[in-house]
């Protein structure tokens, strides 16, 4: 077959593709026009969740897996924004690792809003000044993130899904010569993540300057030529400040989870894990107790935490399971004065 004949063949792909979308599209505006009558979201994280496995498991050509991903979320992200306008409030600003976490799972099209703080999200989330929220909940190297505990306790808003991203750090500057940096920018965790890189290029003793958030570092080093910011990739291509070396955090196995939260639940998918805040009595063995309970049910919990709210200890518990479970169901509702459940989603992950 010629390039001609190869390229005319594409071109009548492409033309089936555009029907096949808008055929699609029309569905999904009649589904939606469903839901507005019941009041459901238009969001369900666990039916797109099933749509990627049944795609990935029946695939036998030449997309892979991540493919298929970026393909069909980038779709489904399209067609919500067609049936709502509703912002998806992230921990900002733009470029942050939190910004690459929401338009992992909502797609480039969606409308987004950056707040300054995690308690920002939520208010905004609470008040309905956006539809989601996407905050950090933990990384590999600096573990559980307070400030969103603390918000998961204060605000009455459901965790409906979470994303994991890998965490790469660049160190750029518009300065060539490492010798006249005089100082760094980048959020403060960010310094510990890459203390072995700062040593050996020798910049251990320069002055380090904590900022909000790493996307910032990036706009803060382009104004001066003797600082540098660790910062993400994406944040100092965006603002055109030059890369010197990529991926200069000490762990290669640097992660960092994220929860995105809203006003709904979510239905049962079969894969799903569910997450919980305890207060428990402070007597000898009230935890042992509480836990034997889920070990009889033969839940497998993943995750317990303890953690400090307003000088009082609870604890963050995760299981795999959801909570209309009939087996999850009869052990909460035991320990249901003791119980906050912040939401059951498709698990994407056991850990960080």
């Amino acid at each position: 077959m010629t390039l001609d004949e190869l390229r005319v063949k594409i071109d009548s792909i492409d033309d089936t593709l555009l029907k096949l979308y808008n055929e699609r599209m029309e569905l999904v505006h009649q589904v939606g026009e469903l839901k507005n009558t019941t009041g459901a979201p238009i969001y369900r994280p666990e039916r797109e969740q099933a749509i990627l496995n049944r795609l990935k498991k029946q695939n036998k050509g030449k997309l892979t897996d991540a493919a298929i991903e970026a393909l069909f979320l980038e779709m489904f992200a399209v067609a919500r924004n067609l049936e709502l306008s509703e912002a998806v409030a992230y921990l900002g600003p733009e470029a942050s690792f939190t910004h690459q976490a929401a338009e992992g799972k909502f797609g480039a099209m969606s409308s987004y809003l950056p707040i300054s703080s995690i308690q920002g999200v939520f208010r905004e989330v609470s008040k309905g000044a956006a539809k989601f929220g996407v905050i950090p909940i933990e990384n590999s190297s600096n573990g559980i993130v307070s400030d969103t505990i603390n918000c998961l306790d204060q605000y009455d808003l459901k965790i409906i899904a979470e994303v994991m991203i890998d965490v790469h750090l660049a160190f750029a500057s518009i300065n060539d010569d490492i010798k006249k940096i005089t100082k760094i920018y980048s959020k403060d965790i960010a310094f510990g993540q890459c203390r072995k890189f700062l040593e050996d290029l020798g910049l251990d003793e320069v002055e380090q300057i904590p900022v909000e958030s790493t996307a910032k570092a990036a706009k803060l080093a382009l104004k001066d030529e003797t600082a540098a910011a660790l910062c993400p990739a994406v944040a100092a291509k965006l603002n055109n400040l030059p890369i010197r070396f990529n991926n200069v955090e000490d762990s290669s196995n640097n992660r960092t989870r994220f929860l995105i939260i809203s006003n709904f639940e979510n239905a049962v998918s079969g894969n799903d894990k569910t997450s919980l805040l305890v207060r428990l009595a402070n007597t000898p063995g009230s935890l042992v107790d509480f836990l034997n309970d889920f070990e009889e049910a033969n839940i497998n919990l993943t995750k317990i935490k303890s953690h400090i709210v307003g000088g009082e200890s609870l604890f963050f518990i995760e299981f795999s399971g959801h909570q209309e479970d009939a087996s999850v169901k009869e052990v909460l509702k035991k320990h249901e004065n003791e119980i906050k459940v912040l939401g059951s989603y498709v698990k994407e992950t056991d850990d960080v």
